[in-house]
């Protein structure tokens, strides 16, 4: 009995077997060249939505905020112009009794109506700030703070402690956190 397979037989169909695969590479390849493009069409055209959609997005929410941004500087613009809208018509108060006291001050002869009249109106205008927040710093007695006190003077005494209070020359006032004007006062120091 023969081989069937004999080696020059063998070898020429490796070779066509090889040349066949070879070929068939060449075709895929330039079928893949022609197919991409058709692929990559609808790729194209889905992205293309997908950054329509985002960029529409992104347009609308700059818009927004900047329509938020505009509302705050109005909102803003409005609370430092009208602010203090219900102070000033508590003061307006104030104002009026001062107003009703010059005239009835006119045919007053006592001092002491005078003075009560005057303490009253004093009294009234002291409690409408203090509801609005305004607060006295505290200082005669207390130790010497740059945040809150401005020291105009200096005394040197062994009365008190250094950096102590002595007097108050001028009140300060804040509201809140915030000192509106400090309080002028006069500073032992060491004598």
């Amino acid at each position: 009995m023969s081989n069937p397979f004999k080696k020059d037989d063998v070898e020429e169909n490796i070779e066509d077997i090889t040349n066949a695969v070879g070929e068939a590479e060449v075709v895929a390849d330039e079928n893949i060249d022609k197919e991409e493009p058709e692929q990559e069409v609808p790729e194209d055209t889905d992205l293309q939505k997908k950054y329509e959609i985002l960029n529409n997005q992104y347009i609308r929410l700059a818009a927004d905020f900047d329509n938020y941004r505009k509302r705050q500087a109005q909102e803003r613009e409005s609370l430092l112009k009208y602010g203090a809208e219900n102070t000033l018509k508590k003061i307006i108060e104030v104002l009026d009794n001062f107003e009703r006291g010059a005239k009835a001050n006119e045919t007053v002869e006592d001092c002491e109506k005078l003075k009560e009249s005057f303490n009253l109106v004093h009294k009234q205008l002291v409690d409408v700030l203090t509801k609005s927040g305004l607060e006295v710093i505290e200082a005669e007695g207390k130790e010497f703070d740059p945040n809150f006190h401005e020291a105009v003077m200096q005394t040197p005494t062994s009365e008190y402690p250094e950096h102590t209070i002595i007097s108050e020359l001028q009140k300060g006032y804040k509201m809140g956190d915030r000192v509106l004007r400090p309080a002028l006062v006069n500073v032992a120091t060491e004598g």
